[in-house]
């Protein structure tokens, strides 16, 4: 389980930490765990933070959301209601971070990582800084980014491109789980929460994890094979032609 102080989960879950402070005085929040003067918060609670956001974006006033939450944990042991949050809260990445230096990235990115894309890059969620040294959550996508560069595609195009990804995978994302969500799981406010029906959403959360990543991966696969050649193909028949006409 990854571990966060409390400006890593505000930044995590898109809120500030004065936001963090106000809903653990409102008791909305667990407490952290303590480790001498330093507070230590987990996935589970990134997992309740991003559900207190959606339910006051959806318009809940906080002792609302209070009963709720109450309602949902009455009966149910500490250990119950975590482990439900840390299974939704796990990281769905098959990979490991990697720390970068500034040298290693500009040397990746072929000098053209100037500071306005490394802006962009830690808006994007593509690196996290580090102290002097970057994050990168994600290094696949980076290593893809760099290999783009390589090709000769400008970083500024290779960001632009990056969040239209995120945009577009975002969106196919949210329809599976909605989907999963409308016809599977249910209407939380309606559910008895006994133990069976939190094991019932543990299992299906952690079924929705190689699904969505072997959906999404063939999906894209299929794409590529469409329409790759579909782009290149007139290049192609133009250099067969010029081959030809030199032969």
């Amino acid at each position: 389980m990854a571990e966060y102080r409390i400006d890593d989960l505000a930044r995590a879950a898109g809120t500030t930490v004065r936001n963090v402070r106000v809903y653990q005085d409102r008791e909305l929040l667990p407490a952290p765990r303590r480790e001498g003067r330093l507070a230590i918060y987990s996935d589970a609670h990134l997992v309740r933070l991003r559900m207190i956001i959606n339910m006051l974006e959806r318009g809940y006033a906080f002792a609302q959301i209070k009963e709720m939450l109450s309602a949902w944990e009455s009966g149910r042991s500490l250990a119950e209601v975590l482990g439900l949050e840390e299974a939704m809260g796990e990281s769905w990445a098959e990979q490991a971070p990697r720390v970068f230096s500034l040298s290693q990235l500009r040397e990746m990115f072929q000098g053209q990582l100037n500071q306005a894309n490394i802006r962009r890059a830690l808006d994007l969620g593509l690196l996290e800084r580090w102290g002097a040294r970057f994050v990168a959550p994600s290094p696949q996508l980076l290593d893809a980014g760099s290999e783009l560069v390589q090709l000769g595609v400008p970083l500024a195009d290779v960001l632009d491109l990056a969040e239209q990804l995120q945009s577009d995978v975002d969106h196919v994302s949210e329809t599976l789980v909605s989907l999963v969500r409308t016809h599977v799981l249910g209407d939380p406010s309606t559910t008895v929460w006994d133990e069976s029906e939190v094991e019932r959403y543990s299992d299906a959360i952690q079924r929705l994890r190689p699904l969505a990543m072997s959906a999404l991966n063939a999906a894209a696969a299929r794409s590529a094979e469409r329409v790759i050649p579909e782009i290149l193909g007139d290049k192609l028949v133009g250099l067969l032609k010029m081959n030809q006409n030199n032969s």
